[in-house]
């Protein structure tokens, strides 16, 4: 199965690529998680990509097209692409990419949170910067305030978080990455939306039963 969740900055896609991940077999392509990791790195790809991902702007098309399609490549069980495509030349490319593997993606499936609901839950999000973990300020609180629960030590506000970095992000995406849910459609591809301003177990119930269906 090879699918793509989209939706703006802090809509929950990563959370919902592990569920579906864990229950489907598939590999989580996070084109966030692969650049961060090569920033922390400090490849040729991370240092050209980290002064657009420090202000909330996106990393040119070709760098992350060409990543992608060099890890969905090593993604011989399926995936669930996170995070990409973010634009409509990405989203091109893509295509390109699965026309010259002789492949097809299986769902688009677009989750829907108003702008308001996505500044409160980014620009309250805390994380460890040894393990990773991710906590929020409101609803998801470590048992010791600003600690890690793992031991790891205090955790920090990342950089495309803060409040002017949440606005840029969202302003990015309704210019550019919205565009690829019209992009789908004028293709005459089915774009799955699903209401993800709402508990977490209701947005994983109503998105596998939407996969459910589709492989059926």
């Amino acid at each position: 199965m090879r699918l793509i969740l989209l939706g703006p900055p802090g809509a929950g896609k990563g959370t919902q690529c592990k569920r579906i991940v864990e229950k489907y077999g598939l590999t989580h392509l996070s084109s966030g998680d692969i650049l961060r990791a090569e920033r922390a790195a400090g490849t040729a790809l991370g240092r050209k990509a980290q002064s657009y991902m420090d202000s909330g702007a996106l990393v040119p098309d070709d760098v992350i097209i060409d990543m992608m399609a060099g890890a969905m490549q090593k993604a011989a069980g399926g995936y669930v692409l996170d995070g990409f495509p973010r634009t409509v030349a990405q989203a091109e490319g893509l295509d390109a990419a699965l026309d010259k593997a002789g492949q097809t993606l299986d769902a688009i499936v677009n989750l829907v949170v108003d702008d308001e609901v996505i500044a409160r839950r980014l620009t309250g999000r805390r994380s460890c910067p040894v393990c990773g973990a991710v906590y929020h300020i409101e609803n998801l609180k470590p048992r010791v305030e600003g600690q890690c629960d793992k031991g790891c030590g205090p955790l920090v506000q990342r950089d495309d978080d803060k409040p002017q970095v949440v606005r840029a992000r969202l302003k990015t995406y309704h210019e550019q990455t919205a565009a690829v849910v019209g992009y789908y459609q004028r293709r005459g591809r089915s774009v799955v939306e699903i209401d993800a301003d709402r508990d977490i177990d209701d947005v994983t119930t109503a998105l596998f039963a939407e996969l459910d269906r589709l492989a059926g």
